[in-house]
């Protein structure tokens, strides 16, 4: 092999493995939403900001609703395929420092899916426990969403979703009645009866259609203004 190519070859080998290697130190995805936030002023006086903090299903709200956000003091900080434990690491960035009235935190799904390795339900809890403990801490008033159903994954099968998710939304349910918070039970309203979700709610059993974001913005309006009083 030829010199030339010899140290072409290391430059192509060095620039993918810092790529790899930049990728996995930044495993909770910051750089996302960093410029976003970096250009956002702070709330006007009287606005009462809101941050749906989420995975795929909340970044695909803003995709399949952008009005929903455009209309209202909403901002959206869902990250596709993320799980509670990411979110932790992200969350004083794009949530507490965005100065919010209201926090909007819908997860754990990816989490019962082992998209970030095996996660117990009780670390599940854990994690939006400590989600919702700090902005609470921050005078920030919290709203801990149910998962919606799912019967499986299509990405990956047999993790039981459907006997998972209502176990997890019970511990949710308990934790926010313990504390204080508001629980929103999505859960119900779009729940097949077999623990799937409603077939034109959902595009393919797991993330929702425009119809499933317009039956959760319905619900969600009038508890975010109880929870601003």
């Amino acid at each position: 092999m030829k010199f030339k190519n010899i140290v072409k070859l290391i430059f192509m080998c060095a620039f993918l493995l810092s790529s790899l290697f930049g990728n996995a130190q930044d495993w909770a995805n910051l750089k996302r939403y960093q410029a976003e936030n970096a250009t956002l002023a702070a709330p006007l006086k009287g606005e009462k900001r809101v941050v749906f903090m989420g995975n795929s299903i909340t970044q695909g709200w803003k995709d399949a609703r952008p009005e929903f956000f455009k209309n209202n003091p909403y901002l959206c900080r869902g990250i596709g395929g993320q799980t509670t434990p990411q979110m932790l690491v992200r969350f004083r960035q794009d949530v507490i420092a965005l100065q919010p009235k209201v926090v909007v935190i819908l997860a754990g799904t990816n989490d019962i899916a082992g998209n970030t390795g095996p996660s117990t339900l009780e670390m599940i809890l854990d994690n939006l426990s400590s989600m919702a403990e700090i902005a609470n801490a921050n005078k920030i008033k919290v709203v801990l969403c149910s998962v919606l159903p799912a019967f499986d994954y299509p990405w990956k099968k047999g993790m039981e979703p459907n006997i998972k998710i209502p176990k997890l939304n019970a511990m949710i349910k308990e934790y926010c009645q313990t504390k204080g918070y508001i629980y929103l039970d999505y859960f119900s309203a779009m729940n097949d009866g077999n623990n799937g979700m409603i077939a034109e709610y959902t595009s393919d059993g797991v993330h929702c259609t425009a119809k499933g974001y317009e039956v959760m913005e319905a619900m969600v309006q009038p508890v975010i203004e109880k929870a601003l009083k």
